[in-house]
């Protein structure tokens, strides 16, 4: 079986032509859009040692690797 990436490509936001947070960004204003992204990275932080371990971080990572590329 391959190996599935849960973080950068999980399959099940990736069902049709447009991955989810490609929509959630068009409908959203850019500002909203970037409070969405905060809030989750600070959700992966708060959860990651009672949850999520290492994958509740890359988590936040990703989040905050976005957060930073809208805002450059």
């Amino acid at each position: 079986m391959d190996d599935i990436d849960l973080v950068n490509q999980p399959p099940h936001y990736n069902q049709s032509d447009i991955e989810c947070i490609e929509a959630i960004e068009a409908s959203m204003a850019k500002e909203a859009f970037e409070g969405y992204l905060k809030g989750n990275v600070l959700k992966y932080l708060w959860r990651y040692e009672k949850k999520g371990g290492k994958q509740d971080l890359d988590k936040a990572n990703w989040y905050l690797t976005k957060l930073r590329s809208i805002l450059e």
